[in-house]
């Protein structure tokens, strides 16, 4: 449960950055907005499951396009993004950069979100029906977890041929990264669509870190809260 809470941190100032990064809003208000995610997934349970997952995917794949639009804009060299994908000798840079992208995609509770989403499709109670029910679970899970590597490799790719290969390797914040997008790339559409794609990532983990923690709570304490009530507490703590 704190691990959620803490990971909601991130998504609270992923989120209020991006709205500052588009509309130009103070991060105090964007902060104070992303309290109405709480009203949003309400909304979206009372859809039902299926709806809900649609949702999730949208917001995933709205991410995954505006990363693969800005690599397209930055032309990276496509022979040493293949290189990079071949394991080699770990220096001490490269073994942080491993550690934050297994880090950014194995979201521990999500594991538990997706085992518990398959319960929720009509499963044929024999041990055949359990095995598919298991089945689909890892195609679920593989889908899930390789998405997230393939948007995290992404965003790596795009900052090593944007700021690495230009010199710009001083860029540590995503305002100053969110700032030379333009000029580096020549494109006004990339800082947009950078901001939209924070939003979105925002939003839809938020989401999947709420579920998951409603169905650990369930799962382990057999303690069921009310899910806007356990949303507006673990939002509240984070900000």
């Amino acid at each position: 449960e704190i691990a959620i809470a803490a990971c909601d941190l991130a998504e609270v100032l992923g989120m209020a950055i991006g709205i500052q990064l588009l509309t130009g809003l103070p991060l105090i208000w964007g902060v104070s907005i992303t309290v109405l995610d709480t009203f949003l997934l309400l909304y979206l349970q009372r859809m039902g499951m299926r709806k809900m997952e649609a949702f999730i995917i949208g917001l995933v794949a709205i991410v995954a396009i505006s990363f693969l639009i800005e690599i397209i804009l930055a032309k990276p060299d496509i022979g040493e993004v293949a290189t990079g994908f071949i394991p080699g000798v770990l220096n001490d840079e490269a073994l942080y950069i491993a550690i934050g992208i297994i880090g950014a995609t194995v979201m521990p509770h999500n594991l538990y979100l997706h085992s518990a989403l398959v319960q929720t499709r009509k499963i044929d109670k024999s041990d055949d029906g359990i095995r598919q029910a298991l089945k689909f679970n890892r195609i679920d899970s593989t889908i899930a977890l390789n998405i997230a590597f393939f948007v995290n490799a992404a965003i790596l790719v795009l900052a090593a041929t944007v700021f690495f290969k230009t010199g710009n390797s001083h860029v540590a914040e995503i305002k100053e990264a969110h700032q030379l997008l333009a000029p580096l790339l020549g494109s006004t559409i990339a800082p947009k669509l950078f901001a939209i794609a924070l939003i979105a990532a925002g939003q839809s983990s938020t989401i999947t870190g709420t579920l998951a923690g409603q169905i650990i709570m369930e799962g382990y304490l057999s303690l069921r809260i009310n899910p806007w009530i356990r949303r507006l507490v673990t939002r509240l703590l984070a900000i």
